[in-house]
C-alpha cells in the first residue's frame, strides 16, 4: 500500500508541475496574442518534403533536429502494404536492415530490430505514439504489447541509434507512430476500410474527422478477428482512438489524444522441428490464451511566440495489463487428460498491471550566425512507471480464457508477487551549426537519472521475500553528427552517438532465493556510428547507402559462483555492416501529371556482421570449445534482401514484393542442431513473395486485393523458451485478402 501511495503522490506532484507550466504558457500566449485570433495558422503539422510512401525527415521537424541522423518515414496510406493485419514485412519493406519476428499473423504485436539487436516485442526501440511512450515500461520492461491500427496512422518515423540523445534508452533508436488528426478540407469527413480474407479474417475500420476554424478532430473504431492460419490461433482485437486539437491563438495550440485497445488471442504454442516440417499449421496447445487491455492518453501543446522560437509540451500516461493463462510446460510434455483425475492439468495464470506517467518539454530556437540560420534545441523529461507483477497462480482446468484462481499456494493466490518501480529524469540539447550552404555539424548531449526498484516476494517461502532491491544511476551520453551537401539533392552524412540499455526488472529480480544480483550491475552501454550517402539523381533515382557500427558493452548474463546464479555484466558484442536502399522511376514519368503508365522498382540490401567480442564467464575459461567469443549474435541474419516492383496504369495498380532473410542462430552458443524441446537450434534462411492489386474507381471508392506468401513458403523466425511457445514458432503460410475502401 505504501508503494502505491508513493507512486500516486509522485505522479500527483508531477501533474501539478506540468499543469503549472501549461498554464503559464497559455496565459502568456493569450496575453501576447489576444488580437490575432482572426489570423489563425497551423503550427502543429509537420510538412514532409514529399508525400510518398517512403522518405526522409526534414533537417528540423518542430523542436527536434534530424539532420545527420539515419532516418526513414513510412506513410502506410500511400503504401501497398496489407494494412488489415499490420503486415510488418510489407510496412517496413523499404527500410533496410529491419529484422522481423513473424510468428503472429494477427498483427497485434510488432517485433522488429536492426543491427544485430533482438526483435523481442521491439524492446530495443523506443516505441512511441504521437511522441509519447507506449511500451509497458520504457526502462524496466520496454516491451510493446500494443500496436495501433495502421489504417489510422499518418506516418511512421524511424530514427536509428542516433536517436538516443533525443529519446533516451534503447540502442535501436526510436519508432514513432504519428496518428491521423483530421480529414483535410472537410468539416465532417468519413473513412471506411472493410477487409475480408481466408481463415475467417474480418477487419473493419471506420473513422470520422475534419477541421473548422482552428479546430480539428479525428476518431476511429477498429475491429479485427480471425480463426488464424494455424490451429488454435483464434484472435479478436478492438481499438478506439480519438484526437482533438484547437488552435487557440495564432501562436498557441493544444490537443489531446486517447487510445483504448483490447485483444484476446489464443496461443497455438511452439512445435518440435519434426512436427514443424511435417505440418506447421498444427498445434499442441488449445488452452493457452493472452490478453492485453491498453490505454494511452496524450496531452500536447505547442507555443510559438515568434517564427524563431517554439515550445512543445507533451504529457502522457499509459495504463495497461498483461494477462495470460495456459499450460506452460515444454512442448514435449502433452497437455492431455489425466487417467487418474479424468481432467486436464491446472493452468498457470500470470498477470501484470502497468501504470506509467511522464512529460517532455522541448524548445527550439533559431538564430543567425556565420551568415546562416542556426537551430538550437533542448528539452527535459520526467517519468514514473510502476508494474504490479503477479505470477504462477493455479488456474482452472478448462479450455477458455479464464483468470479465475481455483487453488491457493501456501495460503497465497500467486506464488510470485512483485511491485516494480522506475523513475527517470533527463535533460538534453543539440545544436545544428551550418557553415555556408554545404556543411552542417550537430553536437549533442543527454544526461539521465534512473532509479529502479523491486519489492515483494519470488515464492511463498519465508526466504522468498525481497526488501527494496534498488538500483540508482546516472548516464551521460554524447553525440556528434556531420553532413556535407555534395549537390543540392545529394549529401554525405555521419553520426556518432553513445547509447545504453537500462537494466530490466527481470535482471534486478532473482528467480530463486539462491540467486545473487551484482551490487555493481551496470546498464549496457556503447555507441552507434553511421557514415553514408543519400539523395536523388534527378527525379529518377532515390538512394541511401551507409556503413554502420554498433558497440554493445556490459551485456548482462548469469554466471555460476559457489553453486549459485550470479547476475552480472558478462560480455560485449560488435555489429557492423552496410545498409543500402534505392528506388528507381524506370520510365522517368511517375511524378508527372500525365495519366501514363508508371513503373517503380525498389531494392534494399543489408549486410550485418554481429559477433560477441568477449564473454567473461570463468566457468568456461578452461574450455575454449565453450567460449562464446567470436560467435554470432543470436537472431542476427548476415544478409537481408528486400525488393519490389510497382506498376500503375490509370486507375489500376499491381505490385510485387520479395523478402529474403538469411539463417540465424537462436542462442549465443550458436547451436546448429535443435534440442529436443526445439528451444535452440539454427533457423534456416527463407524467401517470401507478396502480390497485390489495386483499383481506384473514383476519389471516393477503391479496392485492394492481395496474396501474402504467394508460394506458401514454410519458414520460422523465432524459437521460444516460454511465452508464447515454447518451441519453434512457424510464420504464416499463404493468406489472401480483399479490402474495400470508402472516403466521403
Amino acid at each position: 500500500m505504501n508503494h502505491h501511495l508513493h507512486l500516486c503522490t509522485e505522479n500527483f506532484t508531477l501533474m501539478k508541475i506540468i499543469v503549472a507550466i501549461t498554464g503559464i504558457l497559455l496565459c502568456v500566449s493569450l496575453h501576447a496574442q489576444k488580437d490575432s485570433i482572426k489570423t489563425l495558422r497551423r503550427i502543429d503539422v509537420i510538412q514532409l518534403k514529399e508525400k510518398q510512401d517512403h522518405g526522409l525527415l526534414n533537417e528540423v521537424e518542430g523542436t527536434i533536429i534530424f539532420a545527420t541522423k539515419k532516418n526513414d518515414v513510412i506513410r502506410p496510406g500511400e503504401s501497398n502494404a496489407d494494412l488489415s493485419t499490420n503486415s510488418t514485412r510489407q510496412l517496413f519493406q523499404k527500410v533496410p536492415g529491419i529484422v522481423i519476428w513473424e510468428n503472429d499473423g494477427s498483427g497485434i504485436q510488432t517485433g522488429i530490430a536492426t543491427r544485430g539487436l533482438s526483435p523481442n516485442r521491439s524492446w530495443e526501440f523506443n516505441m512511441r505514439q504521437n511522441g509519447s511512450d507506449i511500451s509497458s515500461d520504457a526502462f524496466g520492461y520496454p516491451e510493446a504489447y500494443y500496436t495501433p491500427a495502421t489504417e489510422g496512422v499518418e506516418r511512421i518515423e524511424i530514427v536509428r541509434g542516433a536517436g538516443s540523445l533525443q529519446y533516451g534508452s534503447q540502442f535501436g533508436g526510436m519508432v514513432n507512430y504519428i496518428m491521423k488528426d483530421r480529414i483535410e478540407g472537410k468539416k465532417i469527413g468519413f473513412e471506411s476500410y472493410q477487409t475480408f480474407g481466408n481463415y475467417g479474417l474480418f477487419n473493419t475500420y471506420n473513422a470520422i474527422g475534419g477541421e473548422m476554424k482552428g479546430f480539428s478532430y479525428y476518431g476511429y473504431l477498429h475491429h479485427r478477428n480471425a480463426d488464424g492460419w494455424r490451429s488454435n490461433s483464434v484472435y479478436s482485437s478492438t481499438t478506439a482512438f480519438l484526437s482533438a486539437k484547437m488552435q487557440l491563438t495564432e501562436h498557441f495550440m493544444m490537443g489531446i489524444q486517447y487510445t483504448h485497445s483490447n485483444y484476446l488471442s489464443q496461443q497455438a504454442g511452439g512445435l518440435t522441428d519434426s512436427l514443424f516440417q511435417m505440418d506447421p499449421t498444427q498445434s499442441l496447445r488449445e488452452r493457452n490464451w493472452f490478453s492485453a487491455p491498453w490505454n494511452v492518453l496524450n496531452f500536447n501543446s505547442t507555443y510559438e511566440p515568434s517564427k524563431n522560437t517554439k515550445f512543445d509540451l507533451r504529457v502522457f500516461a499509459t495504463i495497461g495489463e498483461r494477462n495470460s493463462v495456459g499450460f506452460t510446460k515444454s512442448i514435449t510434455t502433452p497437455d492431455a487428460i489425466s487417467s487418474s483425475t479424468l481432467d486436464y492439468s491446472n493452468r498457470q495464470i500470470d498477470r501484470d498491471w502497468y501504470s506509467n506517467v511522464g512529460a517532455e518539454l522541448r524548445m527550439a530556437q533559431k538564430f543567425n550566425l556565420f551568415g546562416q540560420q542556426q537551430t538550437f534545441t533542448a528539452g527535459a523529461r520526467t517519468y514514473s512507471g510502476q508494474t504490479d507483477r503477479r505470477q504462477k497462480a493455479i488456474g482452472s482446468t478448462g479450455m477458455d480464457y479464464d483468470l479465475t484462481i481455483v487453488q491457493l499456494n501456501n495460503g497465497q493466490q500467486y506464488e510470485k508477487e512483485l511491485l516494480l518501480h522506475t523513475s527517470n529524469h533527463a535533460v538534453f540539447a543539440e545544436q545544428l551549426f551550418k557553415f555556408g550552404k554545404r556543411i552542417s555539424i550537430v553536437p549533442g548531449i543527454r544526461y539521465e537519472y534512473i532509479s529502479s526498484s523491486a519489492d515483494g516476494r519470488i515464492n511463498t517461502s519465508n526466504t522468498g521475500v525481497i526488501h527494496e532491491n534498488n538500483l540508482n544511476r546516472t548516464v551521460l551520453l554524447l553525440g556528434l553528427g556531420g553532413e556535407f551537401k555534395v549537390t543540392e539533392k545529394i549529401n554525405a552524412y555521419t553520426n556518432f552517438s553513445q547509447g545504453y540499455r537500462p537494466v530490466t526488472y527481470s535482471q534486478i529480480t532473482p528467480s530463486a532465493t539462491t540467486d545473487i544480483i551484482d551490487p555493481e550491475l551496470k546498464d549496457a552501454s556503447g555507441f552507434n556510428f553511421d557514415a553514408g550517402f543519400r539523395g536523388k539523381l534527378k527525379a529518377i533515382l532515390s538512394f541511401d547507402v551507409n556503413y554502420f557500427r554498433l558497440v554493445y558493452n556490459n551485456r548482462i548474463g548469469t554466471l555460476i559462483q559457489n553453486g549459485s546464479n550470479f547476475i552480472t555484466n558478462v560480455g560485449s558484442s560488435l555489429s557492423q555492416g552496410v545498409e543500402t536502399f534505392m528506388e528507381a522511376d524506370l520510365l522517368s514519368i511517375c511524378n508527372a501529371k500525365q495519366k501514363r503508365t508508371c513503373i517503380k522498382l525498389h531494392l534494399n540490401y543489408t549486410y550485418t556482421n554481429a559477433t560477441y567480442t568477449s564473454w567473461n564467464n570463468p566457468s568456461i575459461a578452461e574450455d575454449p570449445e565453450k567460449s562464446i567469443e567470436g560467435k554470432r549474435v543470436e537472431y542476427a541474419p548476415e544478409h537481408i534482401f528486400r525488393g519490389g516492383l510497382n506498376i500503375t496504369h490509370k486507375r489500376f495498380n499491381i505490385f510485387w514484393q520479395t523478402n529474403f532473410v538469411d539463417e540465424v542462430y537462436t542462442n549465443a552458443e550458436n547451436t546448429v542442431l535443435p534440442n529436443s524441446t526445439a528451444t535452440t537450434g539454427l533457423l534456416e534462411a527463407y524467401i517470401i513473395h507478396d502480390l497485390g492489386l489495386g483499383i481506384k474507381f473514383s476519389e471516393n471508392y477503391s479496392l485492394k486485393a492481395g496474396v501474402n506468401n504467394v508460394t506458401n513458403t514454410i519458414y520460422a523466425t523465432r524459437r521460444s523458451g516460454g511465452y508464447p511457445g515454447p518451441g519453434i514458432l512457424p510464420g504464416n503460410g499463404r493468406t489472401m485478402f480483399l479490402t474495400i475502401q470508402i472516403k466521403l
